[in-house]
């Protein structure tokens, strides 16, 4: 198969962010070049989807267009062509591989069971860092307070929200430095999004400090008359 004579036969049906749909050459419509294409473009940063459709010859690629373009999504598909293993004579134009059906093993039902073991045991020792059994005095039972804020469910949950924040900034940070401030208002979008995410997380952290503020509700005084 010629790659160059592929690429020009394959045609782009429909196209928008985040979603490009192909008809491609029956020649590979089959199985295993399917697979190919597949594994390939799944390789390109921003797809989280592919899916053939057998009846029709079409390829449809969701993908991120903050990570990527339809340009390299296309790119990518070209540059497989010439290396796409050719159809056997009984091979049905196919181009989705029926997905393999999950078998719990005795060593997967193993690993769940001793995965479960570790979660109580894990459990347990968190829960004796928050109790440990301190003489009074001492500087363990002096620590005791902060270990049980810090092991607490509203703290980790802080720490994991800041610990998404900044994922996001890791992954996102070359479309800020090199799109998004370059020119804001083709990008307004990905803005509003930072904006109104960042409103949400500063709000979460208002609404548990006056929380926190509050005094703890004492015993009701009896009045006696």
């Amino acid at each position: 198969m010629n790659a160059d004579d592929l690429a020009r036969r394959i045609v782009v049906r429909h196209r928008e962010a985040g979603y490009l749909r192909l008809e491609l050459p029956a020649e590979i419509c089959h199985p295993t070049a399917a697979i190919a294409i597949d594994a390939v473009l799944h390789h390109v940063a921003g797809v989280y989807r592919v899916t053939f459709y057998a009846a029709q010859r079409r390829l449809v690629v969701s993908y991120d267009a903050h990570v990527c373009t339809a340009a390299e999504v296309a790119r990518a598909l070209k540059g497989c062509l010439h290396a796409l293993p050719e159809g056997e004579a009984g091979d049905v134009p196919v181009l989705a591989a029926a997905p393999a059906v999950a078998r719990v093993t005795p060593a997967l039902q193993d690993a769940a069971r001793q995965a479960r073991r570790a979660f109580v045991q894990l459990r347990s020792r968190i829960e004796a860092l928050r109790r440990p059994k301190a003489p009074p005095g001492s500087l363990q039972a002096k620590l005791q307070p902060m270990l049980a804020n810090a092991l607490t469910e509203k703290a980790i949950i802080n720490f994991l929200n800041d610990l998404v924040a900044f994922y996001l900034v890791k992954v996102h940070w070359e479309l800020i430095s090199q799109r998004w401030l370059k020119n804001p208002v083709k990008h307004a979008d990905a803005w509003l999004t930072i904006f109104y995410l960042m409103f949400l997380l500063v709000r979460y952290r208002k609404a548990i400090a006056a929380e926190a503020a509050k005094p703890a509700a004492g015993p009701v005084p009896v009045v006696q008359t």
